[in-house]
């Protein structure tokens, strides 16, 4: 036994081992193009090693154990051949999701990481601005330069005109670390959503009245109850309409309108800002857009720019979401909430 044993090794490997090289070498060749023919490859290369040490052992002498060697293996090969391709397609498709995950991810990074250093940079300038503007009549004020009570009265009331606006900037920056917070846990109450703009239109009415233009509500008594957290639904509202008044010209109109669909409510503010380039419009709730309008200064208005941001990230704090297309004289911007009653259970009630 012994004897036929220390015979049998050496003729197996001298048979299997150049089986077993030419596999190796034609399995790293084939990783580096298909994962699906490295994964066969890898399946038969020990069925083959095993198969030539067989047959080196038998002497290469046709004997019943060599044909029922042979016909093993073959099976042996049927079934091992599917299933290797089978993983190796699979291991393939995880492969290339992960290699596209990595890549998304990474661009990710990199938008966020440009939005982030034009955010820095616009609200360098923003408070630049006034701070120098507050500095200069400070200034003039303490040393006597400006001391008629008119002129006095004047720069006091433009010096809190630059105050208000950098609190505001201020806020804005407040709001959008906090609404963009992993640690932002909003105790969500049945909100009736005509309240919620009533508030709304209350806050931004002055604004939009001393620019000629004029806020319409369709029915706000009949609109839907959504679930939500009254302050961050109202501030989302109020960034919605305060952006349509800031882009409708004067003399035009923002309409409001609301509805049900699924177990969604829907809020639609339709503005007169003239469309937005379609390019542009993906990208309009990034932190740190700008788009194509000219330069940025602090005149265009309060706050820092950052309305729509700070509105979409609160819409997705609430299981909502907030899209914009163009339409009619300009955009609709539409608020999406969960109901506060769906459907099945508003029936069942």
């Amino acid at each position: 036994m012994l004897t036929d044993l220390a015979h049998a090794v050496p003729l197996a490997l001298l048979f299997a081992l150049p089986v077993a090289v030419v596999g190796g070498v034609l399995l790293h060749v084939m990783r580096r193009r298909s994962i699906t023919a490295a994964m066969v490859t890898l399946g038969l290369v020990p069925l083959a090693a095993a198969l030539g040490g067989v047959v080196g052992v038998s002497g290469l002498m046709y004997t019943p154990q060599l044909v029922g060697t042979i016909a093993v293996c073959g099976v042996v090969g049927v079934v091992t051949v599917p299933v290797a391709w089978w993983l190796g397609r699979r291991f393939a498709r995880e492969a290339t999701w992960q290699r596209e995950a990595d890549v998304a991810e990474l661009e990710a990074v990199r938008d966020a990481e440009a939005a982030r250093r034009e955010l820095v940079a616009w609200m360098s300038h923003d408070l630049r601005s006034p701070l120098a503007g507050i500095r200069g009549m400070t200034d003039a004020l303490a040393d006597g330069i400006v001391a008629e009570p008119a002129d006095v009265a004047d720069y006091l009331a433009r010096i809190r005109r630059e105050s208000d606006r950098m609190a505001a900037m201020v806020e804005d920056l407040f709001q959008l670390s906090r609404a963009t917070s992993a640690a932002l846990n909003l105790s969500l109450v049945p909100l009736a959503l005509g309240e919620v703009v009533s508030d709304a239109v209350a806050a931004e009415g002055p604004a939009a009245t001393a620019a000629g233009i004029e806020i319409v509500a369709d029915s706000p008594q009949v609109w839907p109850v959504v679930r939500g957290s009254d302050s961050e639904l109202t501030r989302t509202v109020r960034n919605l309409l305060a952006n349509a008044v800031r882009h409708t010209p004067a003399g035009g109109r923002i309409e409001l309108t609301a509805g049900l669909r699924d177990d969604h409510a829907w809020l639609r503010v339709q503005d007169g800002c003239g469309g937005i380039a379609e390019e542009d419009l993906p990208r309009l709730f990034t932190v740190g857009f700008r788009g194509g309008g000219g330069a940025r200064t602090p005149g265009e208005g309060p706050g820092a720019g950052l309305g729509l941001a700070i509105a979409r990230a609160f819409a997705e704090a609430h299981g909502g979401t907030i899209g914009v297309r163009n339409r009619g004289p300009g955009c609709v911007f539409e608020l999406a909430l969960p109901h506060a009653m769906a459907p099945r259970a508003a029936l069942r009630a």
